[in-house]
């Protein structure tokens, strides 16, 4: 599942208007994409170079600009200035490890939040850091790396000819955190699949691998924790947020992001407790364990008093004992003990002490 973020030592102290890469690059080079969308056609073209973008900044139609790559710190000057986007924001923009929000600034809406991508062949989790800016007909998207979980909206833009076409740059952004807050639910169903199916386990074959299975658990459902749980913060104030941005018949979309994203923390909360209770029953499982050894050991112990008493009384070698010159004592007091013995096997069997 996904790891913390890292701020690097040299980035401390940094001012919030410096235009600097401040994480870990992720990507070879910078890669651009545009979907030029009216409700008659959909144009779909790669960005070479930055005077590329101007050509579409003054048509109608909306427009998505997708930009992979963040650490070209020259290319993403000359994007601020093409864009007129602020240095703080795009300052904001080149801090992978930056806080979920959303925030008005002069000429549009900016949003940061977590994307968690999951992979199924290695059963393995990313995050990374997806910033977003909305403006009247142009929306703005910035990833780390090449790739995403969008194909199921950019499907829709191709094949649609109503509703994504023709409901604005917010409806578009909507979409995408759709999607974002749909795989928090996706994912955490798949996590949620793993840590309810080792209960069985850990109530009949409680060992050591079992605690490092749960310890697992308890560092993922943390980690997906400190992912998603800001987002709520995020999405409450972005449908609270009174901006022209976001239109009035598309707010009711935006209030849908927040069922999802409260179901999305609940399913966590309650996951929490799952593995809690486990930690619990694997406690309980190991004790049990442990009281059924000890009271097969106690058994053991109890049947052995009454042999070892007459193992030791006739080892006295004493003159005056008849019994050790009996033609068959030794005989006589193997069988007293082999039945004493069974007998009190058999008493513990009927009382269910074992």
């Amino acid at each position: 599942m996904p790891t913390m973020p890292l701020k690097n030592k040299e980035d401390i102290g940094l001012s919030p208007y410096e235009i600097k890469f401040r994480g870990r690059k992720k990507a070879d080079k910078v890669l651009m994409t545009i979907f030029d969308i009216t409700p008659e056609k959909v144009v779909e073209s790669q960005i070479n170079s930055v005077d590329e973008i101007r050509a579409y900044l003054d048509t109608d139609s909306i427009k998505w600009l997708n930009i992979d790559g963040l650490h070209n710190e020259e290319l993403m000057i000359n994007i601020a200035q093409e864009l007129n986007i602020s240095a703080d924001i795009i300052s904001d923009i080149m801090q992978p490890s930056l806080r979920p929000k959303v925030e008005e600034f002069d000429n549009g809406l900016f949003i940061s939040i977590k994307m968690l991508r999951y992979y199924e062949k290695s059963n393995q989790a990313s995050v990374e850091n997806l910033s977003m800016i909305v403006r009247r007909n142009i929306l703005i998207t910035f990833q780390e790396i090449p790739g995403d979980i969008f194909n199921p909206v950019r499907e829709r833009i191709r094949k649609h000819k109503t509703k994504i076409r023709t409901s604005g740059s917010d409806y578009l952004a909507f979409a995408l955190l759709d999607v974002v807050i749909d795989n928090y639910i996706y994912i955490l169903g798949v996590f949620g699949e793993m840590v309810e199916a080792a209960e069985g386990k850990i109530v009949f074959e409680p060992d050591k691998e079992m605690l490092k299975v749960i310890n697992n658990f308890k560092h993922e459902q943390n980690n997906l924790s400190r992912d998603i749980k800001p987002a709520k913060e995020m999405i409450m104030n972005l449908v609270k947020i009174d901006t022209d941005l976001i239109s009035k018949k598309n707010r009711t979309h935006y209030k849908e992001l927040q069922d999802n994203i409260n179901l999305a923390v609940e399913l966590l909360d309650y996951y929490r407790e799952v593995i809690y209770d486990e930690f619990n029953m694997y406690h309980s499982a190991m004790s049990a364990k442990m009281n059924d050894n000890m009271a097969l050991l106690t058994i053991f112990s109890v049947v052995f008093i009454p042999l070892t008493f007459i193992v030791g009384l006739y080892g006295m070698n004493f003159d005056n004992m008849p019994e050790l010159r009996h033609k068959y004592g030794y005989f006589i007091v193997l069988g007293i003990m082999f039945f004493i013995a069974v007998g009190m096997l058999l008493f513990f069997k009927r009382k269910k002490w074992f």
